[in-house]
């Protein structure tokens, strides 16, 4: 039966993050979503994420939305989410998920950093994180950024770790053409990531 709510409440934030992204489709607010004003121009995006997972939990609408209107993504996740020694296998997981949403396989990095590992409590350098950005986007001609904010939707501190890494990359004189976007977290997806989280936790205790 936890497994049933879990997979449900997935869905749910899901669903949320879909239905905010559609309902702003004739919104100056989505008109103004990588948008010059004009003509179609075709942006390089950097997705900024810190575990496998994060691009299907928070970001899927997003990634769809951008590669069916031909814009150029790559995905940055910073640590292969090896908090429980399945590190490998989510890799995997992520690389399948990018294929389902039509990124480029050659266009999706996953770090395996030893200052950047999976984990609560587990503090990350912000200007490791912003060095590691800013070589992306230098390498990839990269004109706008998405990642968490400072919340980190979650509140997973590995999250806002990544989102202050991006702060301090675009503090950088140099960095001044970079368009950046967060995904803002409202109170109805922290209580279903909550829901989540407890469910989770349950059902690991039962298991072992």
């Amino acid at each position: 039966m936890a497994w049933v709510l879990i997979v449900c409440s997935l869905v749910l934030v899901w669903v949320a993050c879909l239905c905010k992204i559609l309902h702003g489709s004739s919104s100056p607010l989505r008109n103004s979503f990588l948008n010059t004003g004009g003509a179609f121009h075709k942006r390089n995006v950097l997705l900024v994420i810190a575990h496998p997972d994060d691009e299907s939990m928070f970001f899927s609408p997003t990634i769809s939305y951008l590669t069916s209107t031909g814009h150029n993504l790559h995905v940055l996740c910073l640590s292969t989410g090896d908090a429980d020694g399945k590190g490998n296998i989510r890799k995997e997981e992520l690389y399948q998920a990018c294929a389902i949403l039509k990124v480029p396989l050659q266009q999706v990095k996953i770090l395996d950093h030893p200052d950047l590992q999976d984990g609560f409590g587990r503090v990350w350098n912000h200007t490791l994180l912003a060095n590691i950005i800013e070589e992306e986007i230098m390498s990839y001609g990269i004109d706008s950024i998405i990642t968490f904010d400072y919340y980190g939707v979650s509140g997973h501190c590995n999250h806002h770790d990544v989102h202050y890494g991006v702060c301090k990359v675009l503090t950088d004189a140099s960095q001044g053409n970079i368009e950046a976007w967060e995904l803002t977290n409202s109170r109805q997806q922290s209580a279903v990531l909550g829901l989540i989280t407890f469910l989770f936790a349950r059902t690991k205790i039962k298991l072992t």
